[in-house]
């Protein structure tokens, strides 16, 4: 059931409206403290959509909006499940987004 209605959710992470992304990305941030590890399935999911473009937007709201969902992510969920997915990501960043991961994962 997770999966379904994730699979349905991610593709509003990156939509190219940003109002619809800048939503998506406020909503995940208010859903990570209910569903704290049991987030676990679908997390090797929403890593790459949350930080795609979003940690390296121009616009100020998504960026604050991704930055608030990455740590929401790290204060809620055991940050081993994290560990892997933020390194993997970290790997093919640049920018700030690669110094926002980096900093996160020290």
């Amino acid at each position: 059931m997770l999966f379904q209605i994730f699979d349905a959710f991610k593709p509003r992470l990156h939509d190219s409206n940003s109002k619809v992304n800048q939503v998506a990305l406020e909503a995940m941030h208010k859903m990570i403290p209910l569903l704290k590890d049991h987030l676990s399935p679908v997390i090797n999911m929403l890593i790459p959509a949350i930080v795609d473009n979003n940690l390296n937007s121009k616009n100020p709201g998504i960026y604050a909006a991704a930055t608030n969902v990455i740590q929401a992510l790290c204060q809620h969920l055991d940050t081993s499940l994290l560990l892997q997915p933020f390194c993997t990501k970290a790997q093919f960043l640049s920018g700030k987004a690669k110094q926002d991961l980096t900093e996160k994962l020290a």
